[in-house]
């Protein structure tokens, strides 16, 4: 009877542990297409900010007038660099690296019971220390 308990308890961590890989795999991977809409935002936005900052610094003008007639000479350019600001304060750079934020405070927490886990959110059984 004794036997039967401990195999059953064996049972049940083992669904325990596949139920947990099956749902941080999942997290991950919900979180991936959001990343790489924001990364390609990101991207976008950088390269039109420095193609615009090109223009802005080759005008000569822009030597010869103040900042904001410069800025208002160049829209395109001040519209570019006020949208990465606001990506950045809007914690874009975060969003980002979700996916890898995720599973790098998982490692953390799994360390303690001699786990880890891969990008892709599968666990990684460490060998117990003797």
């Amino acid at each position: 009877m004794r036997y039967h308990f401990k195999n059953s308890t064996s049972k049940l961590k083992i669904f325990d542990l596949k139920a947990f890989e099956q749902r941080l795999s999942e997290c991950v991977q919900h979180l991936r297409p959001c990343a790489w809409r924001w990364r390609i935002l990101l991207l976008v936005v950088a390269v039109c900010t420095f193609i615009s900052a090109g223009y802005w610094l080759l005008d000569e003008q822009t030597s010869q007038v103040s900042f904001l007639q410069s800025l208002y000479n160049h829209p395109f350019f001040a519209i570019s660099c006020l949208t990465l600001i606001i990506l950045f304060l809007a914690g874009v750079h975060r969003r980002v690296v979700s996916p890898a934020i995720l599973t790098s405070r998982c490692r953390i927490i799994l360390a303690d019971f001699n786990m880890s886990c891969d990008d892709t959110g599968k666990l990684i059984l460490k060998p117990r220390n003797s």
